[in-house]
C-alpha cells in the first residue's frame, strides 16, 4: 500500500502512555494472545461476555481502569502511529467527498490508540475486544497489538490488511451518522436474540462493504494500492469471519454469528471495492448475503 508521504490526520490521539502496556491487565495478571482469543470464541458461542470469560482465565478480578490525561498526539517517529494516522486521513478525504456530493456534510471520527484498556463513553475499552467504534464519542479505539494478533494468530498479514481493519471501523461511524446504527439499538429488546444477531451480520457487512467504498475511491483518487493489496484486504475478511473464528475451538454455531462468514465479509467488502457506491452496500434490503 502506497501511504508514507501522503497527509496524516490531525484527529489521532495518542493514549498509550497512560495505559497498562502489553496485552491488559485483569486482576493484576497479563493476559496473553491465545486467552484473548480464547474469549473472544467463547464469548461469540456461548453467548458470555468476553470480559467475563477472561476474568476467569486470568484468575479472577476485574479489568483495571485506566486514568486519562489531557489528549497528545502520536509521536513524530512512530511509523505505526503515522501509518494509521495516514489511513485515519484518507478515509476522511474519501467520505467527506461522498457526503459533500450527496448534500451533507461529514463529521470526521477521532482514532484513539491505547494499551491494554482505556474509558470511552460506551464503558471500559478492552485491548480484547479487537478495535471498536463508540458511537457516543464517535471515536475508534485501536490498541496496535491488534495486528501482531492480526498477523501471527489469525494468519492476515499486510499493510492493506491493517487499513481495512480502520476503514472497517469508520465505517460503523458512516453508520451512526446516517442514522443506521440508532435504528439498530432501537430494535434491541424487541426481537430475539437470534433475530439480533442477524441484523448485527447485516450490519457488519455493511461495514465491510463501507472499508470496500473507501478502497475503491482512494485507488481512483490516489492511486494507493500495490500488487497483492486487494488480496491482503479479503483474506482479512475472511479469517475474521464468525465461522473461521469458532471453527478454531471445534464447534460453529451459526445462530450466535455477529459479524458474517468468512465468505460473506470477504463478499461485501469486494462488493463495496468493485462499485465504489454506498448504494451497494444495503445489506438490510439483500435477500441473500
Amino acid at each position: 500500500m502506497k501511504w508514507e508521504g501522503n497527509r496524516q490526520s490531525d484527529n489521532v490521539e495518542d493514549r498509550r502512555a497512560a495505559g497498562s502496556g502489553g496485552g491488559g491487565m485483569l486482576g493484576g495478571r497479563s493476559i496473553g494472545i491465545g486467552t484473548i482469543v480464547v474469549a473472544l470464541v467463547g464469548g461469540w458461542i456461548f453467548g458470555i461476555n468476553p470480559m467475563t470469560i477472561l476474568g476467569m482465565l486470568s484468575g479472577g478480578g476485574t479489568p483495571t481502569a485506566q486514568v486519562q490525561g489531557p489528549a497528545q498526539r502520536p509521536p513524530a517517529d512512530d511509523k505505526m502511529a503515522g501509518f494509521v494516522s495516514t489511513v485515519l486521513a484518507d478515509t476522511e478525504d474519501v467520505w467527506k467527498d461522498i457526503f459533500t456530493k450527496g448534500g451533507s456534510t461529514y463529521r470526521e471520527p477521532a482514532l484513539v490508540l491505547f494499551r491494554g484498556a482505556t474509558q470511552t463513553a460506551c464503558g471500559q475499552g478492552q485491548a480484547a475486544m479487537g478495535p471498536f467504534y463508540c458511537p457516543a464519542d464517535q471515536k475508534v479505539y485501536i490498541d496496535l497489538g491488534f495486528y501482531e494478533t492480526l498477523q501471527k494468530r489469525l494468519g492476515a498479514p499486510g499493510d492493506f490488511a491493517q487499513a481495512y481493519v480502520i476503514a472497517h471501523e469508520v465505517g460503523h461511524h458512516v453508520q451512526h451518522l446516517l442514522g443506521i446504527t440508532g435504528k439498530m439499538n432501537q430494535m434491541r429488546g424487541q426481537v430475539s436474540k437470534v433475530e439480533y444477531n442477524a441484523m448485527s451480520v447485516r450490519l457488519e457487512l455493511q461495514a465491510d462493504c463501507f472499508a470496500g467504498v473507501w478502497a475503491n475511491h482512494a485507488q481512483r483518487a490516489r492511486a494507493i494500492l500495490q500488487q497483492g493489496d486487494v488480496e491482503e484486504a479479503m483474506n482479512a475478511a475472511a479469517k475474521i469471519g464468525d465461522d473461521a473464528l469458532q471453527g478454531g475451538s471445534g464447534k460453529i454455531v451459526p445462530e450466535s454469528f455477529t459479524h458474517g462468514t468468512s465468505a460473506q465479509r470477504a463478499r461485501w467488502f469486494n462488493n463495496g471495492l468493485q462499485q465504489g457506491s454506498v448504494k451497494a452496500c444495503d445489506t438490510f434490503s439483500a435477500r441473500t448475503l
